[in-house]
């Protein structure tokens, strides 16, 4: 073996040697149900304990985060209700759907967003040695994420990038080029259902340990889109900042949602109601 090889961490030798094994799905993980849907109320840390085992033993581990327009999404999308019941792990993403599991009686520790889950799996990479590889966004906003990720992980190594804008005849290729890249990890910035359709079709194939759907979360890497405030996030108002932001592109699809949903977690919380009393 060559010097520069054995200086490698141990998980970037394994998973850049060409033989190595695919990964083996990771054991089923228990899972409460949220009006029918599977979710993993686990905290942050546990989460992150899931991810990095998946990527030190190599094992497949799909994660999908969970939120209001999701959920209300897949009661009428066979399609995307199939693909995030097939995830491995469905995280708690969304206040909304932390109050709602909350109030019908799960008990969910804490909320673990999407894009700080990812921002704590680019850390743990750049610790460990893992390489990361990012799918989704316009180019000038991938360029510009990937710029922002090294100035903050300086020893963080990209396995590579994509952009989000392809069709499906090009889906081959990309496919063929993450796997010749060998990641750790694979992050896709893609919209809902897209991002979880190309994760369930292909994740097997992508031969990746840990693969995420992050939405919009390469455009906050960027800069492009900002979070908002903490004190937003804690009281549940982050879909009303996005409004402010984009008002054009979010107003409608963050209203009729959580109009949907309010109704869906009243009726709910109607029928608990009900059967408790005449228990």
């Amino acid at each position: 073996m060559m010097q520069g090889e054995r200086d490698q961490p141990a998980s970037l030798a394994r998973r850049t040697e060409p033989e190595s094994e695919r990964p083996v799905r990771t054991p089923p993980l228990a899972a409460a149900r949220f009006l029918g849907v599977p979710l993993h109320p686990i905290t942050m840390d546990e989460t992150l304990r899931h991810v990095a085992t998946a990527m030190r033993e190599n094992r497949r581990l799909l994660h999908v985060a969970l939120n209001v327009a999701k959920f209300v999404k897949l009661r009428r999308d066979p399609e995307l209700r199939a693909d995030v019941f097939g995830a491995d792990l469905v995280g708690v993403d969304g206040m909304g759907i932390l109050i709602g599991a909350r109030l019908l009686g799960i008990k969910v520790p804490e909320r673990v967003a999407g894009v700080d889950l990812m921002e704590q799996i680019f850390a743990l990479c750049a610790k460990e040695g893992f390489r990361p590889y990012l799918l989704g966004a316009r180019p000038e906003v991938l360029a510009l994420a990937e710029q922002n990720l090294k100035r903050r992980h300086p020893d963080l190594q990209l396995a590579g990038s994509r952009n989000g804008y392809f069709g499906r005849s090009e889906e081959a290729q990309i496919i063929q080029d993450i796997r010749a890249a060998r990641p750790d990890c694979l992050f896709v910035g893609m919209p809902t259902p897209r991002k979880e359709r190309f994760m369930a079709t292909h994740c097997d194939a992508l031969d990746v340990p840990f693969v995420m759907g992050v939405g919009g979360g390469i455009d906050v890497l960027a800069g492009y889109v900002q979070r908002a405030p903490a004190a937003w996030q804690l009281h549940g108002f982050e879909w009303l900042y996005r409004i402010v932001q984009e008002p054009r592109r979010m107003w409608w699809r963050y209203l009729s949602t959580n109009a949907v949903y309010a109704g869906i977690l009243t009726r709910a919380l109607l029928g608990r109601a009900i059967q408790f009393k005449q228990s």
